[in-house]
């Protein structure tokens, strides 16, 4: 089976990770946990 790479692909190095994709997942990952807390605070403070 062939290998079919996508163009600019093959400037890449196998496992490198862009610095531009870490900032992405720690933004999302930053949003989530807010979102996740807040939502956490919100059921506490509703029940008492």
């Amino acid at each position: 089976m062939s290998d079919l790479k996508l163009p600019g692909e093959e400037n890449k190095k196998k496992g490198e990770i862009s610095f531009a994709r870490i900032a992405i997942w720690v933004i999302v990952g930053g949003v989530g946990l807010y979102l996740v807390i807040s939502g956490v605070v919100g059921i506490i403070v509703k029940g008492q």
